[in-house]
């Protein structure tokens, strides 16, 4: 039974709100628990529950559980509920790029870039392209000489502005150069996001830190 339900249950039992006894900062404390699902479904039971659901407050907390305590300083023009369901978005949409490696798409590619000469891509090999046609044309040979890869993606962060958003990341793959740092600048076009920037280096790890890597 997911918390949302048990709430409601309760409420039914005793003939009143329990919510509407709480105060505020206990309120917040006990959303705070919940998944985005439940925070979600919570929303839909009440006006009551619908307030309490759309607090700042605990979208915050959400947003910290969820993705990380590096942005506790940022507000949100928006307001976190927003900047959580954006930030949420970019990593459906960082995720793609790795499908789309993985299943060496080119047609794919080409349409998750933007088309223009202020893109650029660099590369693991550290080589540069600039400009569209370009950065396509670098992904066709990669499609057309490598075979496809399985990457793990992990300390994934992510930084949403209005119409810009960067992610960055470590990409580990079973190849001989090792893992990887990366990062991806995405601009929001016609209701969509694009990257416009990508950039992939080796990481230097010492022998300690291979062999976490080796048995994460």
């Amino acid at each position: 039974m997911t918390a949302s339900v048990t709430v409601l249950a309760a409420e039914r039992q005793m003939g009143a709100s329990m919510m509407e006894q709480l105060v505020p900062e206990i309120t917040t404390h006990a959303l705070s628990y919940l998944d985005y699902p439940s925070l979600c479904r919570l929303s839909m039971t009440n006006s009551l529950m619908r307030k309490a659901a759309n607090d700042d407050n605990a979208w915050k907390a959400l947003y910290h559980k969820d993705f990380t305590l590096e942005q506790d300083s940022v507000t949100p023009v928006n307001g976190w509920k927003a900047y959580y369901s954006a930030t949420r978005a970019l990593v459906n949409v960082n995720a793609e790029f790795f499908n789309i490696i993985r299943e060496r798409s080119l047609p794919a590619m080409s349409s998750y870039w933007l088309n223009a000469d202020y893109v650029k891509c660099v590369h693991a090999s550290g080589e540069l392209f600039s400009g569209y046609n370009s950065v396509i044309q670098s992904w066709r040979l990669a499609f057309d000489w490598e075979q496809g890869v399985n990457f793990q993606v992990r300390n994934v962060r992510v930084r949403v502005l209005t119409d810009i958003a960067w992610v960055t990341m470590n990409a580990y793959v079973d190849v001989d150069t090792g893992p990887f740092n990366m990062m991806n600048v995405f601009e929001f076009h016609n209701g969509r996001w694009y990257m416009v920037h990508h950039h992939s280096s080796v990481m230097i790890v010492d022998a300690v830190m291979e062999q976490q890597i080796l048995h994460a």
